[in-house]
C-alpha cells in the first residue's frame, strides 16, 4: 500500500549530478566555480554568528536583498523575489501556474529538472525539439496547445548555447502564458534577456548565485518579472525560504563586481582551451557561453566517462531521448583542464 498520490508513485524524481563522498576526484560533472568566492561574503556573514542572531528569523522577502539585485540590473526592488537557490525558483513558479490540464512546456535538450517539477503539481509536459542550430523561432512553437508555463534555459543546459535578447522576444510575443528564462549560466554569457522584463510583461527571468559567484553550497537564487507576477509569486514561496546567512552573503557577493570580472575571465580563458581540445578529439562541440561545454558524436560517451571515472575526473554522462549518449564538461581550474586534457588524450 502506497500513501503517496498516485502521480508522484509513478515519477522517477530527478537525479542531481553525483556528488561523491570519501574519495577524491577532479570534479567536473555539476558546474561549480572552482574558484573561492568573494572574502566578503565571509566577512558579511561573520557578524551574524557572533551577535547570535541566527536566533532570529530572517527577512521574509530579503529586502535588502532585493534593493541590492534591483540596483545591479536597473529594476525596482519589488520587481525581485528571492529563493532557496534557482531551483527554489522554479519550484514557485511551477506551483504558481501548472497543474492538472496547465501543461509545462520547455525546449529540449534542456534542464531535466522542469520535466520533474511538471510531474510534481501533476501538470502535463511537452518539448520542443531545438533544431541543428540550438535556436528556437516562433514557428517552433506552433504546434503547443494551451501551455501555461514555457521553461527557456539561456544560456541552455546541457548545450551552453544561447539566444540573443531579440530571439528571445520574438518567443515571448508567440507565447500566451509566462516565459520563464532560466539565466543560470548567464555571468559567463554576452548578453542577458533582463531588459525584456520591461517590455514584455510575460518574460520572467530566473538567476542563481551558485555559478558565475561561486555560492552553490549557499543556495540563493532570484527572479526578475513585472511587480504584479512577483506579488502573486510571493502568495506561493515558503515564509521563510531564505536564511539569515545566505541573504547577507548574497549581498556581499553582488555588490563585488570585481570579483565576478576577474573569475568570469579566468573561466572564459580556460572555456576556450577545454573546447579546442575536445573538438581536437572529434566531438561536436557548440560554442558555450556557459562555465561548461557540451560534447557529442565523438568517442563514445559512455565508455570515455567510465575511463576518466577510473581515473578520478568525474564528467557528466548525459542522456536524452532520440539522442546518443554526451558528455558535458565543466570550467575547472587550469591545472584541473590540464589533468584532463592528459586523461582524454590517452583514452581516446
Amino acid at each position: 500500500m502506497s500513501y503517496f498520490l498516485p502521480h508522484i508513485d509513478a515519477m522517477s524524481g530527478y537525479v542531481p549530478g553525483e556528488q561523491p563522498r570519501g574519495r577524491t576526484f577532479v570534479k567536473l560533472n555539476t558546474n561549480e566555480n572552482p574558484y573561492a568566492p568573494s572574502h566578503r561574503v565571509a566577512e558579511a556573514m561573520m557578524p551574524i554568528l557572533l551577535e547570535g542572531r541566527l536566533r532570529l528569523y530572517p527577512d521574509p522577502v530579503g529586502t535588502r536583498f532585493c534593493e541590492t539585485a534591483a540596483k545591479l540590473h536597473g529594476v525596482h526592488p519589488d520587481q525581485i523575489m528571492t529563493g532557496n537557490g534557482s531551483d527554489d525558483i522554479l519550484t514557485i513558479l511551477t506551483r504558481a501556474f501548472a497543474g492538472p490540464g496547465r501543461p509545462v512546456a520547455s525546449a529540449q535538450p534542456g534542464y531535466i529538472l522542469y520535466e520533474t517539477l511538471a510531474q510534481i503539481q501533476n501538470a502535463p509536459f511537452r518539448s520542443v525539439e531545438y533544431p541543428v542550430n540550438w535556436t528556437l523561432e516562433p514557428e517552433h512553437l506552433r504546434d503547443l496547445e494551451n501551455p501555461a508555463m514555457f521553461y527557456l534555459a539561456n544560456p541552455n543546459s546541457p548545450s551552453g548555447t544561447a539566444m540573443a535578447p531579440d530571439q528571445v522576444a520574438k518567443l515571448a510575443e508567440a507565447l500566451p502564458c509566462p516565459l520563464v528564462v532560466d539565466e543560470a549560466y548567464a555571468d559567463f554569457a554576452d548578453t542577458n534577456c533582463i531588459e525584456l522584463v520591461k517590455t514584455h510583461p510575460n518574460v520572467i527571468v530566473s538567476r542563481t548565485l551558485s555559478k558565475g559567484y561561486a555560492l552553490a553550497g549557499l543556495r540563493l537564487g532570484y527572479c526578475i518579472a513585472s511587480a504584479e507576477i512577483i506579488a502573486g509569486l510571493n502568495k506561493v514561496k515558503d515564509s521563510y525560504n531564505c536564511d539569515m546567512l545566505s541573504l547577507a552573503g548574497g549581498i556581499a557577493a553582488l555588490e563585488d563586481q570585481a570579483w565576478l570580472r576577474d573569475t568570469r575571465a579566468r573561466i572564459l580563458a580556460t572555456r576556450e582551451r577545454l573546447a579546442t581540445f575536445v573538438a581536437e578529439l572529434g566531438y561536436l562541440v557548440p560554442p558555450s557561453q556557459a562555465n561548461f561545454v557540451w560534447c557529442e558524436g565523438g568517442p563514445p560517451a559512455e565508455e570515455v566517462y567510465k575511463a576518466l571515472r577510473e581515473r578520478d575526473i568525474l564528467v557528466r554522462l548525459m542522456r536524452y531521448p532520440g539522442r546518443e549518449p554526451a558528455l558535458r564538461i565543466t570550467v575547472g581550474t587550469d591545472e584541473q583542464i590540464d589533468f584532463l586534457e592528459t586523461a582524454l588524450r590517452e583514452i581516446v
